[in-house]
């Protein structure tokens, strides 16, 4: 092969390589603001800070669920001092029973990261709690 083969070939290859990086310049927006309930503004404390339940809630539910599960431990002490119930079904002292509107504020976050939890399969969401 020529030399100008391989070199126009490689300029495709990184065209193609690099196009969805080009194609995104300026079109990303930020992650959605969850819109907090009332009652969860009033609280101003959940369980852990604004950005560890942001990048972690997945994680530590998922240790909810083992603890509750298999060592029938219902209640989590958090960082701050204040006891919360290990549930996604029931309570005031759950994490339901201050973010309320699952569409404002799961769904709409879980949508934009384009993940499709299980937990609702199981568990009541929180609407048809509070009916």
């Amino acid at each position: 092969m020529s030399k100008n083969a391989i070199m126009a070939g490689l300029v495709v290859f990184v065209a193609m390589a690099l196009l969805p990086f080009w194609y995104n310049i300026g079109g990303s927006s930020a992650a959605p603001e969850p819109e907090l309930s009332e009652k969860a503004k009033a609280a101003q404390k959940c369980v852990l800070d604004k950005y560890d339940m942001r990048a972690n809630h997945m994680s530590l539910l998922d240790e909810w669920r083992d603890s509750v599960v298999r060592d029938a431990d219902r209640l989590y002490e958090s960082t701050n001092g204040k006891t919360f119930q290990m549930s996604l079904s029931t309570g005031e002292e759950s994490c339901l029973g201050c973010h309320t509107d699952k569409e404002k504020f799961c769904d709409k976050c879980h949508t934009y990261a384009s993940v499709d939890p299980y937990c609702w399969e199981c568990h009541t969401t929180p609407k048809e709690i509070n009916q």
